[in-house]
């Protein structure tokens, strides 16, 4: 009878697949087949065989479940692991694959329940440390959504003199530099990396960039895989003392929310905000991290989305809206910045719908930015696809659908469009309304160090696209880069 209660293993311990335990569990019926009348009279082999056959039918819709997630049809997947359990509800693996279910319908409380029955019945499980804590962000992050306007005033907004205008300067990735694999790092220690763009960025009341990657000198990737090649994976870490040439260059405030911020684990997740804390930088990415700053006497606060449920979602449209909502009537601007979309050369296009990159899905990048801007959000800045995209005007707000590579050192490809960067100039009224703008073009020199580019190609790029992409809404560019809404 200890046989039913515990799973096949294989030699190294790995849980063997439920198909492989059904097949020896056949097989145990095979040996008794020939005298099935006994069971009649031996009510322990009734027992037995009963148990048998419940084992068969919980591994039966175990692999009905995972099909189905396979396929990304989470309720059929729900039903299934469902019946697993009815059979075996102590079964760790219906219960751990019931909680991914769940996950891909953003359910973050049968997540955690789930997960945490695992936890008891299964607490070395690979993955379920990592996975049931950002669960737990994200259940924490919907629960303090929903309590925010309880017990508040009507507004915090600011008093501000007629006339008053906030210029914001913006980029795209950024990653200067990583000890991972050994010997991609700049000359000089990074020291003149921001040199020539220094003054672009600085000239502003607030200064904004994608960090693409941890500032960390610890933790241990899971991206790339023993002893492959140098360079076969991509795995970002930045050394942790450059989190000063980023306040030194004007920064005030990143997003940390990208695929390659987790590159190094939660370890150093937690580094990279401390560092950039001690340096009075501003940030947001994970569940629940949101940037707020004061400039001029206006409240500003800031959300950066990837497609992860590591950090804020993109994907999840309804938790986005309700999340800018629940900071309107504290803040005075509302900046909302995302990391998606489709990467390379054959993405400068934004397309209508959801994007797909290597089978991912990347969100719907225009139904994301105007949902966030109904909710109250009044500057959305894109990133992500490493080259530039169009820029429209909605409802009175600008939305950047890409910025681009703007320091991207040693990894990166910098050919064609993905050699072109910009500061974006955006000018707003006291309530968010966007007033003018500026494009100031850049490039990369070398293996990937940031420039101003006399010939202005990126202006070129993003007038072109905003044309093709955005007839009715997109951004008015002149030749000298300065722009305004149609």
């Amino acid at each position: 009878m200890a046989f039913l209660a515990t799973q096949t293993h294989f030699p190294n311990g790995i849980s063997a697949p439920s198909h492989v335990r059904t097949r020896a569990i056949l097989r145990f019926l095979a040996l008794f087949s020939h005298g099935a009348s006994a069971c009649y009279f031996n009510p322990m082999l009734n027992l037995f065989f009963l148990l048998l056959t419940t084992a068969v039918y919980a591994d039966s819709n175990l692999d009905a479940g995972r099909q189905f997630l396979a396929e990304k049809l989470p309720d059929s997947a729900i039903s299934s692991f469902e019946l697993c359990l009815e059979a075996t509800p102590k079964n760790a693996d219906c219960h751990w694959e019931l909680g991914w279910a769940h996950w891909l319908k953003n359910d973050w409380a049968n997540v955690v329940k789930a997960w945490s029955t695992v936890k008891v019945l299964a607490p070395s499980r690979e993955g379920l440390a990592t996975y049931l804590a950002q669960a737990n962000r994200n259940l924490d992050l919907r629960v303090r959504i929903a309590a925010g306007r309880e017990g508040v005033i009507e507004t915090y907004r600011s008093d501000v003199p007629q006339g008053t205008t906030i210029t914001i300067r913006a980029v795209g990735d950024m990653m200067i530099g990583t000890d991972f694999p050994a010997g991609v790092l700049p000359e000089n220690d990074g020291l003149q990396t921001f040199a020539a763009v220094t003054a672009l960025i600085q000239d502003a009341d607030l200064s904004f960039g994608n960090l693409e990657g941890p500032l960390c000198d610890q933790g241990k990737t899971s991206k790339c895989k023993p002893g492959a090649p140098s360079g076969a994976c991509y795995a970002f870490r930045m050394p942790g003392h450059y989190a000063a040439y980023f306040k030194d260059a004007g920064f005030d405030m990143v997003s940390t929310a990208n695929n390659h911020s987790g590159d190094f684990g939660e370890v150093c997740r937690a580094q990279t905000e401390a560092l950039l804390d001690a340096q009075g930088i501003a940030h947001s990415g994970r569940p629940g991290d949101i940037a707020r700053l004061s400039v001029k006497g206006l409240k500003l606060a800031m959300i950066a989305f990837h497609t992860s449920a590591a950090t804020h979602d993109v994907r999840d449209i309804d938790t986005a809206r309700a999340l800018v909502r629940s900071l309107t009537a504290s803040h005075d601007i509302i900046i909302v910045s995302f990391h998606g979309g489709a990467e390379g050369a054959r993405a400068i296009h934004l397309p209508q719908g959801r994007e797909t990159f290597y089978g991912e899905d990347r969100g719907d990048l225009r139904q994301f930015s105007h949902a966030v801007i109904d909710a109250g959000a009044d500057l959305v800045l894109g990133h992500g696809p490493h080259v530039l995209r169009g820029m429209e005007v909605y409802k009175e707000r600008l939305i950047a659908y890409s910025l681009g590579n703007f320091a991207t050192y040693g990894r990166f490809t910098l050919r064609g469009p993905n050699g072109l960067g910009l500061v974006l100039e955006a000018t707003l009224s006291p309530d968010g309304r966007f007033l003018a703008g500026q494009l100031h073009p850049t490039k990369q020199v070398g293996a990937g160090t940031p420039t101003p580019d006399p010939e202005g190609a990126a202006i070129d790029m993003v007038r072109m696209l905003s044309g093709s992409d955005f007839q009715n809404t997109g951004i008015l560019v002149a030749q000298d880069g300065s722009i305004i809404a149609q």
